[in-house]
């Protein structure tokens, strides 16, 4: 279940599936990072299926999936509709953030975000972050065909011409083997005094978060 919650006076966007870790979503509020790590991590997201393993390197080109390893760093991405995917592998004690547009979701970005840490799925938990909803999602037929190709019986997933982009992320992690998912019921659109919209604010540049430090 998700709730919010202050973090240096700023209101963020908390899972009580995972409080081991910090994990959590920002909102219009922004974030102060102000002590909050070592190093502060953020790639260049070009709405790709590429997923890097943080290191020594402080910069990450055409990348939209980090996995964290060390309790030093933090990671972030940025989105404004977008579905963000917060991962942590209880076992290894190991996280990731990816970021599933809709070009992502069709790469099955969470899955191969799973891969990419060499985790077994039992062990994961993944919060879906706030995200434009079925209700506000409307694409094209080929989009639409890329998107339910990547699950099965996807029936339930659209109405019409709209997708549900968490649902299809959701989906894709279930048939995975992942068994503990959180989703976030915000819509980046119809709650849009809480999170960036692209959409609604006609290609706003600003952006909310998805931030792990474990």
């Amino acid at each position: 279940m998700f709730y919010f919650d202050k973090l240096n006076g700023r209101r963020v966007l908390k899972s009580s599936l995972l409080q081991d870790v910090n994990a959590f979503f920002t909102t219009r509020d922004g974030l102060d990072f102000d002590g909050f790590a070592k190093r502060i991590i953020s790639p260049n997201q070009t709405h790709s299926a590429n997923i890097e393993i943080v290191d020594e390197r402080s910069e990450y080109p055409d990348t939209d999936g980090l996995i964290l390893t060390n309790r030093d760093d933090a990671v972030f991405l940025r989105f404004a509709d977008c579905t963000p995917l917060i991962f942590y592998d209880k076992k290894q004690k190991i996280g990731a953030v990816s970021h599933a547009g809709w070009r992502g979701t069709a790469a099955k970005i969470g899955p191969e975000t799973i891969k990419k840490m060499e985790s077994n799925p039992n062990d994961i938990i993944v919060l879906i972050g706030p995200a434009i909803s079925v209700c506000c999602y409307e694409v094209g037929e080929d989009v639409k065909e890329k998107l339910l190709s990547t699950v099965k019986n996807c029936e339930a997933l659209s109405n019409q011409m709209k997708v549900d982009l968490k649902l299809i992320n959701a989906r894709q992690l279930e048939e995975t083997g992942v068994n503990k998912i959180d989703i976030c019921p915000y819509c980046t659109s119809c709650n849009n005094d809480l999170f960036y919209s692209y959409r609604k604010e006609n290609g706003t540049k600003s952006r909310h978060l998805a931030v792990l430090k474990l």
